[in-house]
């Protein structure tokens, strides 16, 4: 009878073990898991803030390309050569 006790005990505590195995192991896992969608979500929110920073700059840059544009199509309506002059033979 004590030998079954025994046996019994030894069984209980070998599944408790495999138990208490298998619950640290989800438990890392889903520890991983947790540190990676922490990790998208600080990238995803950084890239937010970086572009609340940006867009202010950008509006100065765009007005400067504008700005830029509107010389060069001023520029290319004017002749190359002087009204006068002679052409190149």
């Amino acid at each position: 009878m004590w030998i079954s006790l025994a046996a019994l005990v030894a069984l209980q505590s070998y599944f408790v073990w495999q138990l208490l195995a298998a619950f640290l192991l989800f438990t890392l896992g889903f520890a991983v898991l947790a540190g990676v969608a922490l990790v998208f979500y600080l990238i995803e929110e950084a890239g937010q803030l970086s572009l609340a920073w940006v867009e202010p700059r950008t509006r100065v840059v765009a007005g400067l390309a504008h700005r830029g544009l509107l010389l060069l199509e001023e520029l290319s309506k004017k002749p190359f050569r002087r009204p006068r002059s002679e052409t190149a033979q």
